[in-house]
């Protein structure tokens, strides 16, 4: 039974989120330079058991793509073509950051801590990973 990972790709940075083994529990794993992020996920997925891969998909509040979708296609084609055997699948990413920010002010961060952008890309990826799971009712 493997994992699932969520990712919230960015520009410049990609949170990285995964589940438990057993699916129950998804949690921050790490934020990567995202030159480096296809390295990193065929490194991990070669010694963690990865069953799907969740990649937030960038769509503005109006519903229309947003900038960095050309971006996150091309990651999408060439893992797809890098026939990993892993599939990969899109999931709305609206509003993450967002609720992001708000989990950290919830925490009791501090205004420093809030503005560490890899922990708001990590902590945007869990919100991805876990409104998946919701979204799938424990049907993955």
């Amino acid at each position: 039974m493997g994992r699932i990972l969520a990712i919230d790709y960015g520009q410049k940075r990609s949170g990285l989120a995964v589940t438990d083994p057993l699916k129950i529990i998804p949690g921050g794993l790490v934020t990567v330079a995202t030159s480096q992020l296809f390295q990193y996920l065929t490194d991990y997925t070669a010694r963690e058991e990865v069953e799907k891969i969740i990649i937030g998909k960038p769509i503005q509040p109006n519903g229309k793509p947003s900038d960095n979708l050309k971006r996150v296609e091309q990651f999408v084609n060439r893992w797809n073509n890098a026939k990993t055997g892993i599939p990969i699948e899109y999931f709305d990413e609206r509003f993450t950051s967002v609720l992001a920010h708000r989990a950290m002010i919830d925490a009791g961060l501090r205004k420093k801590a809030r503005q560490d952008k890899a922990l708001v890309d990590e902590i945007s990826a869990t919100i991805i990973l876990q409104n998946y799971m919701d979204s799938k009712n424990g049907k993955f």
